[in-house]
């Protein structure tokens, strides 16, 4: 089904109209309040599935706009991959993992690293949502490479919260969640590294930096920069060196690569750098952001959050 700017809903009659092409509301033609009542309903849910499929596939069609997007941002990246194929791997990659990616946080299958790592592994996970529960979100939020959706509830809950990412099956999975937490937000298929569109109040991304490339970090901050209204609020939550972070068959990142196999053994390669906490500090620092603090967990997280200025 096509996309519509204004529309009456196919299942209540509502008059809606949306406010981009990406809202997912215009390609469903679903008025906002059946949207979030899809979890409930088997045609409100098909007709999701289906708005967010379509939505991807008009996507890919744009690619200069969307799909190689990614492509572009990597143009200094390292190794001898190259750099059209490391950009095409990267949103493959996710979107080929979107169905296994809990089992990441969740500790399940291959990622399961035995019974003190895992306890600590959750004892970690637990203190970084609580760290990012704790800062004062309000207003418009914005989550980049926002992934299923894992730290989405909690920002959702705290403002109106718009979730960007490259992959379809990623943004299907984070509806079920905030569907299943009550909660409603505009879920877009968008590059993180395409320009910001407007200034919002807060930006959010969980494990998208250390897909950064060290050259190209000062790049994606100024972005986050552009993203934010003065004195909005930038944080991130990302990955440590720690060899029980990942799956027991993956190698650890070399380079600034890292070889990923799926569960059905697929194996892609995908830009993975380990920024420190100095390196982060100053890039933040250069960036244009006041009142920087970065700590860590321990042994598996790195906390960041910054105020535009």
């Amino acid at each position: 089904m096509p996309f519509k700017a204004s529309f009456a809903c196919l299942w209540c009659g509502t008059t809606h109209t949306t406010r981009t092409v990406d809202d997912l509301e215009g390609w469903a033609q679903l008025c906002p309040d059946c949207l979030g009542k899809a979890g409930d309903n088997g045609f409100l849910r098909f007709r999701l599935h289906a708005a967010i499929k379509e939505r991807g596939s008009a996507a890919r069609v744009s690619g200069d706009e969307e799909g190689e997007a990614a492509a572009v941002a990597l143009a200094d990246a390292p190794g001898d991959v190259p750099l059209a194929d490391l950009g095409r791997d990267m949103i493959d990659y996710y979107e080929a993992r979107a169905p296994e990616y809990d089992d990441w946080y969740l500790r399940r299958g291959r990622y399961q690293r035995g019974a003190i790592h895992d306890a600590a592994w959750d004892a970690e996970l637990d203190a970084a949502g609580r760290w990012l529960d704790a800062l004062p979100w309000s207003g418009e939020i914005v989550e980049l490479a926002a992934g299923t959706g894992w730290w989405s509830p909690l920002l959702a809950s705290r403002g109106e919260l718009s979730l960007y990412d490259t992959s379809p099956a990623a943004l299907d999975r984070a509806r079920d969640r905030l569907v299943a937490h009550g909660l409603r937000a505009h879920l877009h298929v968008r590059d993180a590294w395409d320009a910001p569109d407007r200034e919002v109040d807060g930006v959010f991304t969980g494990f998208w930096l250390s897909h950064v490339p060290r050259e190209r970090l000062a790049a994606f901050l100024g972005i986050c920069r552009r993203w934010l209204k003065p004195g909005g609020r930038l944080a991130f939550i990302d990955s440590l060196a720690d060899p029980a972070s990942g799956a027991a068959d993956h190698p650890m990142p070399a380079d600034g690569l890292a070889v990923r196999r799926l569960a059905d053994g697929r194996e892609f390669t995908i830009v993975k750098v380990f920024h420190s906490s100095g390196e982060l500090e100053a890039a933040l620092a250069e960036a244009g952001f006041g009142n920087v603090a970065v700590t860590t967990t321990g042994r598996f997280f790195v906390l960041g959050t910054a105020l535009a200025s």
